[in-house]
């Protein structure tokens, strides 16, 4: 009689239910990388090709996706990669300053010597990132970082959503600010003043340069897309 092999089906289940996880985390560092740009559809039969998988995991990623903000799926046609809109742009500015705004005062009484040396690291390296990948990373570390001392875990996991959403808008802020001379400070200055304790004053500065860089990609993306609409 043949043996069963329960840790063999143990092991298929566990890859199974990480396979959606995996291909949603490959959708995304293709979105940074500009193989998948708004606007491009995402085939299941592609995806599911591209990334060795079946297609049962590629529907329950642009399920995530799509709920998560990144994804637009419409009957009959499928699935594509949401487009770039201003109001969206603005909209999570505001819901990711409200949510910084709540964590501050209770991060920074758990903040060390270590965090903050760690959190200034972070920030010169967001301004030095040469590609969309490295800077969506080092700027969700850098607010992970604080976030999780502020042990607001609902805070967080938000913060975390709305970040994931805007992976869409990380080239367009590289083509906006290309080079290091040319990117605005707003972590750096941040992380200077909050070390010392200016918790209001660190979050107003740190306001202050993000809703102008907020102004510059709207504005950006605007001549973007009215370009693109007078080409024939």
């Amino acid at each position: 009689m043949p043996k069963v092999s329960f840790q063999k089906d143990a092991n298929q289940s566990e890859k199974s239910a990480k396979a959606p996880s995996i291909v949603i985390q490959k959708i995304r560092e293709a979105i940074l990388d500009e193989v998948f740009k708004p606007g491009d559809r995402l085939g299941e039969v592609e995806l599911a090709e591209r990334f060795k998988v079946s297609r049962s995991p590629v529907r329950e990623a642009l399920l995530a996706l799509e709920k998560e903000g990144t994804v637009v799926i419409s009957p009959y046609k499928g699935a594509i990669v949401k487009p770039l809109s201003g109001e969206e742009i603005m909209d999570t500015a505001e819901l990711r300053l409200e949510l910084i705004s709540l964590v501050l005062k209770p991060a920074h009484r758990d903040l060390s010597a270590a965090d903050s040396e760690a959190a200034s690291e972070l920030a010169k390296r967001i301004t030095r990132a040469r590609n969309p990948k490295d800077h969506f990373q080092w700027h969700s570390e850098f607010w992970d970082g604080i976030f999780s001392k502020a042990q607001r875990p609902i805070l967080r996991e938000v913060f975390r959503q709305l970040n994931d959403r805007m992976t869409r808008y990380e080239p367009l802020y590289l083509r906006v600010f290309p080079t290091p001379e040319t990117r605005p400070r707003q972590w750096e200055a941040f992380i200077e003043l909050y070390r010392k304790g200016k918790i209001a004053e660190s979050f107003r500065t740190f306001k202050n340069i993000y809703l102008a860089v907020v102004d510059q990609l709207i504005d950006h993306l605007r001549r973007e897309q009215t370009d693109d609409s007078a080409r024939p």
